[in-house]
């Protein structure tokens, strides 16, 4: 159960080496907005030389925009490498997109949503095909293309994400990356934010990041132990009840007791 994927430009072979040390569940090495139009080809090549062999830690690949001029060749160049595990696909807005990659390879896919058509679609593009595995926001160009400044603004779009992913059968998307790496504090409020939103985990640009990220989004004491009095008792007592503390336990309740208990395991 990832909970955070850590960034990191393609071009620059060295930081990947460290991305793959650093503590991240999931590495994302990027072909797209970290790599300029210059280096595209050679993000490519030295992506494509490195997983050709099978990794320590699972790696993804953000290729460059479906419907660009780079993105054919990162396909064709990553689509049966053994190092990847999953490729990313930026600016997604319809499911024919997903299902056009899905005949070109066997990889599971997980699909950005970053501008407001996407959202429109984004129940259609998360259903799209059996190979799509997840799906999560774009925020800084969702943010350019709606116009946001305050971050409460995005607070519907993420709610759409979050239900269209459930209404599909995929896991809860991660959030999007919290782009002050300095700013811990502001990352651990915003990932608060975003697991109460229905977010699990999230996306990050620097291993300082990580840390944060996976405290934010585990189960604190409090809520494990609140949790192991709620499956106990119904284990006990089947259908619902009330707890001696006066709190009222039926089966969405148990639910989600369980779901709190497997996270804190990491199952």
């Amino acid at each position: 159960m990832p909970l955070t994927w850590l960034y990191v430009p393609g071009d620059r072979p060295h930081v990947v080496t460290k991305a793959l040390a650093a503590g991240a569940d999931v590495v994302v090495i990027d072909l797209e907005d970290a790599v300029a139009p210059d280096r595209k080809e050679y993000a490519r090549a030295a992506t494509a030389d490195r997983l050709r062999a099978p990794q320590p830690v699972p790696v993804h690949v953000r290729v460059n925009a479906l419907d660009g001029p780079w993105a054919a060749a990162d396909l064709t160049a990553l689509a049966t490498l053994p190092g990847v595990s999953g490729l990313r696909l930026p600016k997604v807005t319809s499911p024919d997109q997903i299902r056009q990659v899905a005949v070109a390879t066997p990889l599971p896919l997980y699909a950005l949503l970053e501008s407001a058509l996407a959202i429109e679609h984004a129940h259609a593009i998360a259903g799209a095909h059996p190979s799509l595995r997840g799906i999560s926001l774009g925020e800084a160009d969702l943010r350019a293309d709606l116009g946001v400044r305050a971050d409460a603004g995005l607070d519907w779009p993420r709610s759409r994400v979050v239900v269209a992913a459930r209404a599909a059968g995929l896991a809860p998307p991660p959030q999007s990356v919290h782009p002050d790496i300095r700013d811990l504090d502001g990352l651990a409020a915003s990932s608060a934010h975003g697991r109460a939103l229905g977010f699990l985990g999230r996306a990050a640009i620097h291993p300082r990041q990580l840390p944060v990220i996976e405290q934010a989004y585990l189960p604190t004491p409090a809520e494990i132990e609140q949790a192991e009095t709620i499956i106990k008792a119904a284990a006990t007592h089947q259908g619902a009840q009330a707890l001696p503390d006066g709190r009222f336990i039926d089966a969405a309740v148990v639910a989600m007791a369980r779901r709190t208990l497997s996270l804190a395991r990491r199952d």
